[in-house]
């Protein structure tokens, strides 16, 4: 293969990738995507799409895919396993997305993949970035190795969205700080379940937090934290946190389609932008899954991006692509700190903390204004 020249140069097709491409196809940008891997990832992981983050996905043509596919969440409730805590309503979300969008990863990569197409553009793959230089004018020489053979590809901008281990971030001495904790069981499903299937449910006890939420084709996701979590849980782990922390008659598992064991990571970039280099996604920020907030922090990241780069790329002003990367920054700054309070408050365990928990809980459900500051905070909105 030979070398290569654009304007931009997209490492990783993940969602922020994908997102990103779209957005500069549109604009008519020149770009090229690649993605380390020899095919798009086909297991679940992120399931949520938050209203603010559906008004960007909406600009770029998807929205409506997206929502046809998936199942609408109007309402998340927090449960002590029977005992109803607090319902937190995202109907009256302004926007034209008034829920909260159920839709596994896979899915999702799969239609932007497809819109993609029709904008006439794919993924380079598998095709690794190994290093890049700046060159005098400020461009970037990266070099790229993949089946075909190395080649290098010349360009304006290289934007690294290929996810916490970026080889973008690591090539471009950006300084990934943070920490490492906790140990979770997160499982997809089919399974008998009391509730509606339009409703997300958190359930907070002293036998520990489980999450359980629908996701298209008859299937549920669950997260639960638990100590020592076996590698490859099995359909009988899986029930009895179901049991244990649900605690609602009427549910059983009959199908394990897929689990694993996790970790929080907590990080965040130094910077998100160095010259002509700038991270979205993954590559510039993760956390804890708390509140459904890591893809859609990195879509809405990739959707800003791609409108400022086709900006920075017209008039040459390269302080607005920094200014991109600090406002993102510090978004992204305020979601860490929130999934952490998050994370704290859901894994309380000594029976003393989870009754006070619980009990403020419970309180905050008698106040609608805090209620509908907090469904616009997970929304997106604040």
């Amino acid at each position: 293969m030979g070398d290569l020249s654009t304007d931009v140069l997209i490492a990783g097709a993940g969602p922020a990738g994908l997102a990103t491409a779209i957005g500069l196809a549109q604009q008519g940008v020149n770009f090229i995507i690649i993605d380390a891997l020899p095919e798009a990832q086909n297991t679940s992981r992120a399931v949520v799409i938050h209203a603010a983050t559906l008004g960007s996905l909406d600009r770029l043509g998807v929205a409506g895919r997206l929502i046809g596919q998936g199942i609408r969440a109007p309402h998340f409730r927090i449960r002590d396993k029977t005992a109803l805590l607090m319902t937190l309503d995202f109907s009256a979300l302004p926007g034209n997305y008034p829920f909260a969008l159920m839709i596994p990863q896979d899915e999702t990569e799969a239609i932007l993949t497809e819109r993609l197409g029709e904008l006439g553009h794919i993924v380079r793959r598998p095709a690794r970035l190994t290093d890049f230089q700046t060159l005098e004018d400020g461009s970037l020489e990266a070099r790229v190795k993949s089946d075909d053979g190395a080649f290098t590809v010349k360009a304006c901008y290289l934007v690294g969205t290929d996810g916490q281990d970026s080889a973008v971030r690591q090539c471009a001495d950006i300084p990934f700080v943070g920490e490492t904790y906790g140990s979770f069981v997160l499982a997809d499903v089919r399974m008998n379940w009391p509730l509606a299937r339009d409703e997300g449910a958190l359930f907070v006890s002293e036998a520990g937090m489980a999450v359980i939420v629908p996701m298209s084709n008859d299937r549920y996701r669950i997260v639960a934290q638990l100590d020592n979590a076996p590698a490859n849980p099995t359909l009988e782990d899986i029930q009895r946190l179901v049991d244990t922390r649900g605690a609602l008659a009427g549910a059983s598992i009959h199908e394990l389609l897929w689990a694993s064991r996790f970790r929080i990571n907590h990080k965040l970039a130094d910077r998100f932008c160095a010259g002509h280099v700038v991270l979205a996604g993954d590559a510039a920020h993760v956390h804890s899954p708390a509140g459904g907030q890591g893809m859609n922090l990195g879509l809405r990241d990739a959707e800003a991006l791609s409108r400022v780069l086709t900006d920075v790329l017209s008039t040459r002003e390269h302080g607005k692509l920094e200014a991109y990367a600090q406002v993102r920054r510090e978004r992204a700054k305020q979601i860490l700190a929130m999934t952490e309070r998050l994370t704290y408050v859901a894994t309380l365990r000594s029976p003393v903390s989870c009754w006070l928990r619980n009990r403020l809980i419970a309180i905050v459900d008698r106040l609608p204004g805090i209620k509908r500051g907090i469904a616009r905070t997970l929304a997106g909105f604040s």
